[in-house]
């Protein structure tokens, strides 16, 4: 393959960006208010990341998938802890939030990997990690686009320039019954500069004007 081709490919990655499209919903518990008083520290997960493709490129597998949509899902846990940290500095919140390093190791010392998660009620992943409550979400996206695959995509498999569909949702449990208290979903639409750190960059903008734990919030 020609540098000329990988440098088109390349400056095409850099320019593709996420725009929304659709509308967001947003589901509140009446007794939230009530509820959030009572919490002191929220535990952010893994996310549960789907990557749906019509059929696998060649050298690609299923497996090779897979860790990718396992790799996305730390990335997403990873950026969404570290917005909230800069918010937490301005005193934006009424809660504080457990380091995602200890919330991974307390899970993966009890047994629950990103593989079996989907095992576990909401109650019985607070309990394991000690928490008021839990923020878990969902990534269902069209194409891979993970950091690296997006190139990989681009460039040897001629993937570059789809557009991809990408719906996401995000949801705060409470720790003591696992009941949901908050649910935010939304669609986005975007080309394979769509990194996983660009798509939860996006997402947070939006989610942070919502987020139920805002001083303030009505």
């Amino acid at each position: 393959m020609d540098k000329s081709h990988l440098t088109k490919c390349s400056l095409l990655i850099l320019v593709l960006v996420i725009f929304l499209s659709g509308c967001a919903s947003i589901y509140t518990t009446p007794n939230f208010d009530a509820v959030k008083n009572q919490h002191k520290i929220l535990a952010v997960l893994p996310f549960d990341v789907t990557i749906e493709v019509r059929r696998l490129p060649k050298g690609v597998t299923l497996e090779m998938l897979k860790e990718m949509e396992k790799d996305e899902a730390y990335v997403i846990q990873s950026e969404i802890y570290r917005f909230f940290l800069r918010q937490v500095s301005r005193n934006a919140y009424t809660i504080n939030f457990q380091d995602i390093d200890q919330t991974n190791s307390l899970l993966l010392r009890a047994g629950i990997t990103f593989d079996n998660i989907r095992n576990y009620t909401k109650e019985e992943l607070a309990r394991v990690l000690n928490v008021d409550s839990l923020l878990s979400g969902t990534v269902h996206r069209a194409r891979p686009m993970s950091e690296g695959a997006a190139i990989v995509t681009a460039v040897l498999f001629d993937w570059g320039g789809v557009t991809n569909k990408v719906d996401v949702g995000v949801a705060i449990h409470n720790g003591e019954d696992g009941n949901l208290l908050w649910k935010y979903n939304h669609a986005y639409s975007g080309g394979i500069g769509s990194s996983s750190e660009n798509l939860t960059r996006a997402l947070m903008r939006h989610v942070s004007k919502k987020f139920p734990y805002n001083r303030g919030y009505r």
